[in-house]
C-alpha cells in the first residue's frame, strides 16, 4: 500500500480507450485521491497496455518513483494474464511489472471502480433521465452501461467505506418484451447457442440489432461499426440505425428495470459507458422509462428509484485508486 507521500498509477482500460492518471493517496476535496496528472489513450493505436503506461510515465511532468499500480479492466484474472475478449490485445501482469519497475500491481473490475466512484459524483455532473418526487434514499446503487461491453456493479454504502458488488449480469440472457423483441433474438439464436443481454446492448450489440432490423425489413445494411450507426441515427440519415436506437435504448431501460428489481437499488442508477452520453437526446425521448417502469405489480418500487447519465470521464481511475487505497482488489 503506497504512503501518505507516494503517488502511484491508476489506469482504467476498456476496449476503447486506456484512461491513466497518476494520483496521489491524499482527499482532493469529497474524493479519496488527487488526480495529478491524466491522460486518455485510444488502444488501437498501441500494440500493448505495457507500452501505453511506459508511455505515459515518460511524459510524467514530474519525476516520481512508482511503485505501485492500479488497473481496472473488465474480464478476471487468470494466471499472469488479464482475460478479458474485448481488449485489443493480451495483458501480461509480469510485463508490466516487470518493465516499470512495479512492486505491487492490482487488477479491480472496470465498472466495480466506476461504481465506486459513482459516491463522489454530484447532480450537476449528471443528466436525469428518470427523477423522482420523494427524496433519494439510501441503499445500493446500480451502475451500468453499454460501452463495448456491457458492465454492471452495484455500490453498497456501509461504514468505514462502501463495497462493491462486481457482476456479471450482461451475461444474462436476453429477454424481449414485445414481437419485434422476439424476431430479433430467433434471429441472434440461428448462429449462437446462447444470447446474452450483451450481444445486444454494447457497441457490436448495436452493430448486430441494425444487421436484424435489415433483415428484418428487407435492407442492405451499409454500416458496419457502432460509431456509424449511432451517428446515422443520431442525424436520421439511416432507417434502419434509427429503429435499432429505438430498440436499443427500450431493452436496455427493461434491463436495467429488471436489475434494480435484482439489487434492491434503492439508491438510484447511473448509467455509464462510451455510447449513452453520445445518443443521450435519442435516449432520454426512447421508451427508456416506459419499459424501466412495465415491472408489473413493482411499478410503485421503480417509481421511487432515480436514474441519472453520467459521463465516465475520470471515474474509473479514481475508483480503481480508492478501490486500491481501501485494499478492495483482486491481486
Amino acid at each position: 500500500m503506497p504512503s501518505p507521500e507516494l503517488a502511484f498509477l491508476a489506469a482504467d482500460v476498456g476496449g476503447t480507450h486506456a484512461r491513466i492518471g497518476l494520483v496521489s493517496p491524499r482527499p482532493d476535496g469529497h474524493r479519496p485521491v488527487t488526480v495529478l496528472e491524466y491522460r486518455r489513450y485510444a488502444c488501437a493505436e498501441w500494440p500493448s497496455l505495457t507500452a501505453v503506461l511506459k508511455d505515459f510515465v515518460s511524459q510524467l511532468s514530474v519525476g516520481v518513483r512508482l511503485e505501485h499500480c492500479a488497473v481496472a479492466s473488465a474480464g478476471y484474472v487468470l494466471g499472469d494474464a488479464i482475460v478479458n475478449d474485448n481488449l485489443p490485445w493480451p495483458v501480461s501482469i509480469r510485463d508490466i511489472r516487470e518493465t516499470l519497475g512495479i512492486s505491487s500491481l492490482a487488477v479491480i473490475n472496470d465498472f466495480e471502480a466506476v461504481a465506486y466512484a459513482s459516491q463522489f459524483v454530484t447532480q450537476s455532473d449528471t443528466t436525469p433521465v428518470i427523477e423522482t418526487s420523494s427524496p433519494q434514499v439510501s441503499g445500493p446503487v446500480l451502475v451500468m452501461g453499454p460501452g463495448t461491453g456491457l458492465g454492471s456493479a452495484v455500490l453498497l454504502p456501509g461504514q468505514p467505506h462502501a463495497t462493491v458488488l462486481a457482476t456479471e449480469a450482461g451475461q444474462v440472457a436476453l429477454a424481449p418484451g414485445n414481437e419485434l423483441e422476439i424476431e430479433i433474438l430467433r434471429l441472434f439464436g440461428r448462429d449462437r447457442a446462447y444470447v446474452s443481454f450483451e450481444q445486444a446492448l454494447s457497441g457490436p450489440g448495436l452493430v448486430n440489432l441494425y444487421n436484424a432490423i435489415c433483415t428484418l425489413r428487407g435492407m442492405t445494411p451499409v454500416l458496419h461499426v457502432p460509431a456509424d450507426v449511432t451517428r446515422s441515427a443520431v442525424d436520421k440519415s439511416d432507417a434502419a440505425a434509427v429503429e435499432a436506437l429505438h430498440v436499443f435504448c427500450g431493452l436496455l431501460g427493461s434491463f436495467v428495470g429488471d436489475l434494480v428489481l435484482l439489487y434492491g437499488a434503492r439508491g438510484g442508477v447511473y448509467l455509464a459507458g462510451g455510447i449513452l452520453p453520445q445518443i443521450r437526446e435519442l435516449l432520454l425521448t426512447s421508451t427508456f422509462a416506459e419499459r424501466f417502469f412495465n415491472k408489473g405489480v413493482m411499478r410503485p418500487f421503480l417509481q421511487q428509484v432515480p436514474v441519472r447519465l453520467m459521463e465516465h470521464g475520470q471515474l474509473g481511475v479514481i475508483g480503481a485508486a480508492g478501490l486500491y487505497l481501501d485494499g478492495q482488489h483482486a491481486q
